[in-house]
């Protein structure tokens, strides 16, 4: 196997979510794969991810397209404490096979883990930059 092509993308604009529906983190990257046999690589880090309070969290997935691809997440920022909330971060390795020439988008998204009435956020400080890292992989 090889690296054929590497693709990256960031942000570090924040987003903010009240519901436990899934909506989009502002961290997207398309590759158009050079064969339908290629394998892509996806390598998600997620930062500056608060959870809504001290007894909630955030959920993660990884999209290909409008389809999930992985959840990879589903209670950060938990903690027990009742006056603490959490600024952490979720990382996430993914193997997909797109089968497609085309070109392929792949996204995160982010939910609350249960209904709570205040924010869950993404790049909750600009210094909370948030990274993907595409490669395509051939035979």
């Amino acid at each position: 196997n090889k690296v054929i092509q590497v693709v990256f993308g960031s942000t570090a604009t924040s987003a903010s979510n009240t519901t436990t529906t899934y909506a989009d983190t502002n961290l997207t990257a398309s590759i158009t794969p050079t064969s339908a046999s290629s394998q892509i690589l996806c390598l998600v880090s997620q930062n500056g991810v608060l959870g809504t309070t001290a007894s909630n969290g955030v959920k993660l997935r990884l999209l290909r397209g409008a389809t999930s691809i992985s959840d990879f997440a589903g209670s950060l920022g938990y903690s027990q404490a009742s006056s603490t909330r959490n600024d952490t971060g979720g990382s996430c390795s993914f193997l997909d096979s797109p089968a497609t020439t085309s070109a392929t988008t792949y996204k995160t998204q982010f939910a609350q883990r249960t209904a709570d009435a205040t924010a869950c956020q993404v790049q909750v400080v600009s210094e909370s930059k948030s990274t993907i890292t595409l490669m395509e992989i051939g035979a």
